[in-house]
């Protein structure tokens, strides 16, 4: 005879169920995820000083792109644990980028959370990581010791 058996959700399960729930509340979810991507790139493209080094570094073809930033935003907005990637090792590799691209960056940000997001807890949520993913990427890229290690200064 079998017994007869449940498997309970794992703490992390829980997690990120409560996570994408609670953001669902100020109203991001997956479908508007996408909707930012797409903006915050096509703003991007058209930028200046941005948009020459993304299609220095993406090319033509913009889609694959797009659909890995639309995963790395779920993982980091909704923890949907969608995205596998490296950022760090990718913008090292970006030899025209300068500390300042990383304010830039961050403008076009907000601009793009400011005209899309459907409240203002919305932009504040996302506003937040923009800032730490900013700062953690430019710090692995600008503030490194003499062996390449990002410095704890």
């Amino acid at each position: 005879m079998t017994a007869q058996f449940s498997l309970e959700p794992t703490f992390a399960e829980r997690k990120r169920t409560q996570i994408k729930d609670a953001a669902g509340i100020i109203g991001i979810d997956e479908a508007y995820l996408s909707l930012m991507v797409d903006e915050f790139y096509t703003r991007i493209r058209a930028d200046a000083r941005l948009g020459p080094i993304f299609e220095a570094a993406i090319g033509d073809d913009w889609g694959p792109h797009l659909d890995r930033m639309k995963r790395f935003w779920a993982s980091v907005a909704l923890n949907a644990g969608s995205y596998a990637g490296k950022p760090v090792v990718v913008h090292q590799r970006l030899a025209r980028v300068v500390p300042t691209d990383f304010d830039r960056w961050l403008v076009l940000f907000a601009a793009t959370l400011q005209d899309t997001a459907p409240t203002p807890e919305a932009i504040q949520y996302l506003l937040l990581r923009a800032r730490r993913i900013a700062r953690s990427l430019r710090m692995a890229m600008f503030d490194t010791d003499t062996t390449g290690v990002p410095s704890l200064r």
